[in-house]
């Protein structure tokens, strides 16, 4: 694998991956990765690959509650949604 280094990244910049990346749970590395991959990957998908990701993401997440409109709600106004 290559190896990039990158030069006069913005503070701000750095700060912002790094919170994205603790709360994806992944190394800064493994998060510029993910989004290099999705910024690169972007095209426009069929609506049978776009119907497949989004059966493929509900089985993912069928584990999850609900959200309940007071839940909504109350992160509305923390400004969290």
């Amino acid at each position: 694998m290559a190896t990039l280094t990158l030069k006069n990244v913005p503070e701000e910049l750095v700060g912002q991956l790094k919170a994205e990346a603790k709360q994806n749970r992944r190394s800064l590395n493994q998060e510029a990765l993910s989004r290099l991959e999705g910024s690169v990957a972007l095209r426009k998908r069929s609506a049978e690959e776009t119907v497949a990701a989004l059966r493929r993401l509900h089985r993912q997440l069928s584990y999850m509650k609900p959200l309940s409109a007071s839940f909504v709600d109350r992160a509305k106004r923390q400004g969290r949604l």
